[in-house]
């Protein structure tokens, strides 16, 4: 029996591993019998596995683990369901998935299972990028960074991954720094009123932000996430309140919406 690289105690049950068997060929049969998931390929449901990505999202930031337990589920589902399409066209398998994914773990964690020391996250994202760059013939440092990621998310990465080879700021002050530049510009272009420009300077305010964040260990797609809910959430609130006077929402004035916006932030602070 070949030797395993991970330690015993975190091997899968039988009962697990006939589970996860089960599902696969209940995958299969339903290529096979149901008339729809027959008829469909990588392209016609690619939409839906972005879908689930975010139905994903939306239950880890309602703190609704029911909720994930079963997004979680639709995301193993296309997982396995575009692998049993590759599999029929030849093209690969689960097992191939899996072992590649094993393989490029084990590769990535060097301190983990090799001889490679790593204290803390920073020295372990150096060390991915690093392998990574390895791993690749020819290309760019940030290649692999999707082009349908939010703006947000995606500077995000691009900038993880331009910092992974040593491409960053040494300081979260100099990071600021760069943010208030950019400001200045922005307010330049705004002043000469050039609308090109303007969206080009907000951009890499937007940008500066996304980098200062970072070095701040906040996640800018998180961040705004939030503020929209808790807009979101507020705005509801005045719009209630506004009902209840049996006043409509485009008769308030500004101050009126004002003066409750800040009576339901005041509440929500207690």
């Amino acid at each position: 029996m070949e030797e395993k690289i991970f330690e015993p105690s975190f091997a899968e049950s039988e009962e697990r591993i006939e589970s996860y068997a089960d599902f696969v060929a209940i995958v299969k049969q339903l290529r096979r019998d149901c008339p729809w998931d027959r008829a469909q390929t990588h392209e016609s449901v690619k939409h839906l596995l972005i879908e689930e990505a975010y139905e994903v999202v939306e239950a880890i930031d309602r703190g609704d683990l029911e909720e994930l337990k079963k997004e979680l589920g639709d995301i193993l589902l296309h997982v396995v369901f575009h692998s049993v399409i590759a599999e029929e066209n030849s093209s690969f398998t689960l097992q191939d998935v899996i072992e590649s994914e094993t393989e490029k773990l084990v590769r990535r964690h060097p301190h983990v299972f090799g001889d490679v020391e790593a204290t803390d996250s920073d020295t372990v994202l150096r060390t991915w990028e690093a392998t990574k760059q390895k791993e690749k013939k020819g290309g760019s440092a940030l290649d692999g960074v999707p082009a349908q990621l939010p703006a947000l998310l995606r500077a995000q990465r691009v900038q993880e991954k331009a910092a992974g080879v040593g491409f960053d700021f040494p300081e979260a002050s100099d990071a600021w720094q760069k943010v208030e530049e950019e400001v200045q510009e922005l307010q330049a272009a705004t002043a000469e009123g050039d609308d090109d420009a303007i969206e080009d300077e907000l951009g890499d305010v937007l940008f500066a932000f996304v980098n200062y964040a970072r070095f701040l260990n906040a996640n800018p797609e998180n961040a705004l996430r939030r503020t929209l809910d808790k807009f979101t959430r507020r705005f509801a609130l005045i719009e209630e309140a506004l009902r209840a006077r049996g006043e409509a929402l485009e008769d308030a004035s500004l101050e009126e919406m004002d003066q409750l916006w800040d009576s339901v932030k005041a509440e929500e602070q207690a």
